[in-house]
């Protein structure tokens, strides 16, 4: 099977690529949002095939992951294909539904009521990453089911030699509350943090915490991240409102203990034995800085976050999810 997918999550599609179908990633001239092509910083197979943009329609594509609602369009400019229609089509939701932003021309909704775009389309099915997703999202007539992450297995690395918490985010300014950004400067005094992700860097001077208490590392290849990760004696994670980061399940994959907001399906992906979740920001506080100074307890604990994350995010039952739902669409 030839499968066109656009390079939008680079932790999600690692995991997706290596299944065993041919996958056609879009490259444009600009390397922009809509054609990155193959990544530098991820490892990907042989079989995720960069394509430039404008030779799509000299393409053999069975189907389509659509991840962001004008790939559509972007489908019927570039292959002359229409998604659903012409071109068998799934579309991964990645994300919480936001509430909707104030417009004469729209009716306000609150989180629960938020509709999702393909609401009035049953030719498309949504494919949620999380059951906390499939349960808040309103998608009307379009089918709808859950496909859990899957992430490839970095291996048992836990090492623990700095007493200090890691943390992942991407975009911490952009993104602000929505990812905990304002939760660091009370954590960074419980805990030495080390913030790992894209534009980072200015973030200690932005939140007025002082550089000793909050280390930052920008945009780190994945297999060194992974490294640095496993140095360190436990994963914070601050979201309030995300679908589950790739990088709370990789951590756990690693060996780390978990310290994380019970919010969203943070909730389900992390066991009791495996870490410690609370929406009070000082219990969390304390379990980082308890966790960063007993080593021991800190292993053991990664150990249960380890197989849990092995059990239940395992890489062969997200491919075989995937196989069996493209199988279906193209029937």
């Amino acid at each position: 099977m030839r499968v066109l997918l656009w390079h939008v999550h680079g932790s999600w599609a690692t995991s997706f690529v290596h299944g065993p179908q041919t996958t056609l990633v879009p490259a444009t001239p600009d390397r922009g949002p809509d054609g990155k092509g193959r990544p530098d910083t991820f490892d990907w197979p042989d079989r995720a095939i960069e394509v430039p943009h404008d030779r799509l329609r000299d393409e053999h594509v069975d189907a389509v992951v659509l991840q962001r609602p004008h790939e559509i369009e972007l489908c019927e400019r570039w292959l002359g294909r229409r998604p659903g229609r012409d071109l068998p089509a799934v579309y991964v939701e990645h994300d919480t539904p936001r509430r909707t932003p104030a417009d004469v021309s729209l009716p306000e909704e609150v989180v629960p009521d938020s509709r999702h775009f393909l609401y009035n389309r049953s030719d498309i099915p949504v494919v949620h990453v999380t059951n906390f997703n499939r349960l808040f999202w309103n998608c009307g007539r379009a089918p709808t089911t859950v496909i859990e992450h899957g992430v490839v297995d970095p291996g048992h690395r836990f090492a623990g030699d700095h007493p200090r918490a890691a943390v992942v985010i991407n975009d911490p300014l952009r993104r602000g509350r929505v990812a905990g950004t304002d939760l660091l400067p009370e954590l960074a005094a419980a805990v030495p943090l080390d913030l790992f992700g894209m534009n980072v860097l200015d973030v200690p001077r932005r939140l007025g915490v002082a550089p000793e208490r909050l280390w930052t590392y920008e945009d780190l290849p994945q297999a060194r991240m992974h490294d640095e990760l496993a140095r360190r004696r436990v994963y914070v994670h601050p979201y309030r409102w995300t679908s589950l980061g790739l990088a709370l399940i990789e951590a756990m994959m690693l060996g780390l203990p978990v310290v994380a907001l019970a919010t969203t399906e943070a909730v389900e992906a992390v066991p009791p034995e495996a870490g410690v979740l609370s929406t009070r920001v000082g219990t969390l506080a304390e379990a980082a800085r308890s966790l960063a100074g007993d080593g021991p307890r800190a292993r053991q604990m990664g150990k249960e976050a380890r197989a849990h994350a092995m059990d239940r995010y395992g890489l062969p039952r997200f491919l075989r999810d995937w196989r069996h739902i493209l199988t279906e669409v193209t029937r």
